[in-house]
């Protein structure tokens, strides 16, 4: 008795396996089904260059004749490709020449049906192939001839896994808020030791962009040489000498205190030494709201942009202090449009427990919230990172809240866990990251030399911004 044949232990979507010459008889067919998606045609406009508008631009789209959106052509031409290169015959054959008649257009959400079959089999392992695409309704969108050499040799391999492509146009959410600003005055601003390159460009930058009406404050000879360094002309733009970063840092809170300029913007120093005339007890820029950093970043997996804080100022704040930190953020969310923000207070777990301090602060700040002790927005927490930020995560655990899943702040138990994040999201996950200080008399503009010009642009938005919605009368 013969022993039973092995059985398939691999799913067969798992395999790739073609259909030899030999085994090809005319008739044979086989098809592909896919729905038009706008990932689909992004991809295909990377991929390939054609960023013709009637592909690409909704706006330029319907007045165009189709009155939409619509595939390249050549995208079709692509699923015919798929379906010989996997189906038949698969894998080995050779591409020889395809013809295609475009009859009608693909709209996005059409499903197309992809057909060839096999109409004739040559001579030295050659086949042709009719090739048609159908769309839901049955109509004929694309139809040609494809002539391939068949592989003589049996292929069977596992099927490649592709990676996952996410699209992101690097900086859309800063020109969003960058294109907010038009119509809004430049803030004549403080630029504290601008003595590289980086720094004096950045504020020339958003001097050209409308934004800011700089004062640049350091040693003259300095900032004049990183000018030239950078190729740029200070024309017009006012300087007030100072001998040293130090000293250029009180001149500039001092501006701020005679009422001479609006706001603060770092150069070339450290933020401590910014940071340390700032928070002077008598001539610095203290208000009765704890000064805290908020990072705004455009994350590429993310839909909207991600405040975080405080990854900058307060090591270990209290609950005092988390209070103001999220007024804070929410004030500054306010500012850049966002009705309601939605706050999550971070800690490592969704539930309270007495041994994770985090929780207990998260659960009191909900509490402040619904007694008005903070305003403006909703507020929830503890919750995890990915209950945070993630639908999936709050779905499989349950999670009932208004917040979860849609943040748009994430309020760190700490420095070191809210810098962390940022850190993360800008080295790992492709973000940009534009950062201010408030709580202070005036906005003060946090860039750092990692900072694209992008970011730094879209720093001195965040500072006009919030300028604009403070000063703006009560309604």
């Amino acid at each position: 008795m013969s022993a039973p044949e092995p059985k398939e232990t691999e799913p067969t979507m798992r395999y790739i396996e073609n259909r030899t010459y030999d085994e090809i008889e005319v008739g044979d067919s086989a098809e592909l089904t896919r729905t038009l998606q706008p990932k689909d045609i992004e991809l295909f406009a990377v991929m390939s260059g054609d960023v013709n508008p009637a592909h690409v631009d909704a706006d330029y789209a319907r007045t165009d004749m189709f009155h939409g959106i619509i595939a390249h052509g050549m995208w079709g031409g692509a699923l015919i490709s798929a379906v010989l290169g996997t189906e038949l015959p698969g894998p080995g054959t050779i591409f020889l020449d395809q013809s295609l008649k475009f009859e009608a257009p693909v709209g996005l959400g059409d499903t197309i049906t992809v057909r060839v079959e096999v109409t004739e089999k040559l001579p030295r392992d050659r086949l042709l192939l009719d090739c048609t695409c159908r769309n839901q309704d049955g109509k004929l969108v694309i139809e040609g001839q494809a002539r391939v050499i068949a592989p003589r040799d049996k292929v069977r391999r596992p099927r490649a896994v592709l990676p996952e492509v996410h699209l992101h146009v690097q900086g859309a959410q800063y020109a969003k808020l960058i294109a907010a600003t038009e119509a809004l005055d430049p803030v004549r601003t403080a630029v504290v030791h601008p003595c590289d390159d980086l720094s004096v460009s950045g504020a020339l930058d958003a001097a050209h962009q409308g934004m800011i009406v700089p004062v640049l404050v350091g040693p003259r000879a300095k900032i004049e040489a990183a000018a030239r360094e950078a190729g740029r002309s200070l024309d017009g733009i006012e300087i007030v000498d100072t001998p040293h970063s130090h000293a250029a840092a009180a001149a500039a809170v001092a501006l701020v205190r005679a009422g001479k300029v609006a706001a603060l913007m770092k150069g070339s120093l450290h933020t401590d030494e910014l940071m340390e005339a700032a928070v002077d007890e008598t001539l610095g820029l203290r208000t009765e709201r704890r000064m805290s950093h908020v990072y705004v970043l455009d994350v590429p997996t993310y839909a909207k942009p991600l405040l975080i804080t405080d990854a900058a100022i307060n090591i270990y704040p209290d609950l005092a202090i988390k209070r103001d930190i999220v007024q804070n953020a929410i004030e500054l969310a306010l500012a850049l449009g966002i009705e309601q923000p939605k706050a999550a207070i971070l800690s490592a777990v969704e539930t309270v427990n007495p041994k994770i301090p985090s929780t207990l602060d998260a659960a009191a700040l909900c509490k402040m919230a619904d007694r008005g002790q903070i305003t403006g927005g909703l507020i929830d927490g503890p919750l995890a990172f990915d209950n945070a930020i993630s639908p999936a995560a709050v779905s499989a655990k349950g999670i009932l809240s208004d917040v979860a899943g849609k943040a748009d702040i994430l309020v760190a138990p700490d420095l070191e866990a809210g810098n962390m994040i940022a850190k993360q999201l800008i080295y790992l996950a492709g973000a940009d990251a534009a950062g201010i200080v408030l709580g202070a008399r005036v906005p003060i503009i946090l860039t750092s030399r990692a900072d694209s010009p992008m970011a730094r642009i879209a720093s001195c938005a965040l500072g006009q911004l919030f300028i604009s919605y403070k000063t703006k009368p009560a309604p």
